[in-house]
């Protein structure tokens, strides 16, 4: 069994206590020993009369009295002395166990504190508490202080990094409205010529990607904040409703509670991703379930051998297998956003490579009480 630092401390103060108390204990008793008087007169006494017969002399009678007074008095000494020592000890080590919670409770403070932080499903929740530690200006409280400023630097750059995300999504949809409709109303005309209609089309399909990666940054940006509201949501009939019919569904209760749109674009990015990734005589199979307490989503396909190392990569943005920059027909959001959705509801979203290819991407998040 491991000892805490608490504990450890008592057995520190109690041991030292201890200790201290068996050497003044020893001291004390050569000190007595050697101050009790009559034994060097006695035996001066007794060789001075040696002629004499022991029998019926008085001085060594006194003699023998005084050594088993003496040999009484040392052992009552080191009797009563060490019954006191450890009464007294244990008085010191109950006092030295509450002396030492007294003092490790700011630390105790301060781990719960970031505990909470550490636990929190969303990136940034828990950010905005504090230790606020008062008392002496000690090391631990300089510690506490140091520790809240940290997390007022990281509370600010997470506010800033959302709202950069958000006013620039935002910022980029009025120059592509603007575009799309502009590129729309010339290819209706009937003037237009061939070349310039195959042109305005791929602008029109650039434009769209465009549009669909500023509606997953938006996403991606909403995801990554605390939910609050939250309402029972079954995966199984959002599995149902995403699959198409060229996709095997094994929906089975699993409920949990969060948001409705969430998750149904969890759900819809990953079938839409396996579906992108798959061999062309491949499958897709969406399973849910509940187990354990959780509500568990479960989506494989086949498709090109992962290698192991890079599997988290793919929950990057703007990753995937064998490149650093997303070059194809998808924005490379879909499982960064699986992971945000899954993680502000308290869940986790992992991926495990399929030996003959493709992946099996599972999604766990708390079941609905």
């Amino acid at each position: 069994m491991r000892l805490t630092v608490r504990g450890r401390l008592t057995l520190v103060y109690g041991g030292l206590f201890l200790a201290a108390g068996v050497v003044m204990l020893g001291v004390t008793y050569v000190l007595v020993s050697q101050r009790l008087p009559g034994m060097a007169v006695l035996r001066g006494s007794s060789a001075v009369n040696v002629a004499q017969p022991e029998v019926g002399r008085p001085d060594v009678v006194f003699q023998r009295v005084i050594e088993d007074t003496q040999d009484d008095a040392l052992s009552a000494l080191l009797t009563q002395g060490g019954i006191a020592l450890l009464v007294v000890g244990a008085a010191a080590i109950a006092l030295g166990w509450l002396v030492a919670g007294r003092m490790l409770q700011p630390l105790h403070r301060i781990t719960e504190t970031a505990r909470r932080i550490a636990e929190s499903p969303a990136a940034d929740r828990g950010l905005h508490d504090r230790i606020a530690l008062a008392g002496p200006d000690d090391e631990i409280k300089q510690l506490a202080d140091t520790f809240d400023l940290m997390l007022t630097r990281l509370d600010r750059s997470f506010d800033g990094q959302r709202r950069f995300i958000a006013n620039a999504s935002h910022e980029l949809r009025t120059p592509l409205t603007l575009n799309r409709t502009l590129l729309e109303v010339a290819l209706r005309q009937d003037s237009a010529p061939p070349e310039v209609r195959q042109l305005g089309a791929t602008l029109l399909a650039i434009n769209e990607r465009h549009g669909r990666l500023i509606d997953g940054l938006l996403l991606l940006a909403r995801s990554e904040r605390e939910l609050t509201e939250r309402s029972y949501v079954d995966l199984a009939d959002i599995a149902a409703h995403v699959s198409g019919p060229e996709i095997c569904c094994e929906p089975a209760e699993a409920p949990t509670a969060g948001d409705p749109v969430l998750l149904e674009r969890l759900v819809q990015n990953l079938v839409e991703n396996a579906v992108r990734h798959n061999t062309p005589e491949g499958w897709v199979r969406v399973a849910t379930y509940a187990k354990d307490g959780l509500a568990v989503l479960e989506v494989s396909n086949t498709g090109p051998v992962v290698p192991r190392y890079e599997v988290e990569g793919l929950f990057e943005p703007f990753r995937r297998l064998g490149t650093d920059r997303l070059a194809g027909p998808g924005v490379g959001l879909g499982l960064s956003i699986v992971r945000a959705v899954a993680r502000a509801h308290g869940g986790e979203a992992r991926a495990e490579p399929r030996l003959e290819g493709g992946l099996v991407v599972t999604v766990t998040l708390p079941a609905a009480a």
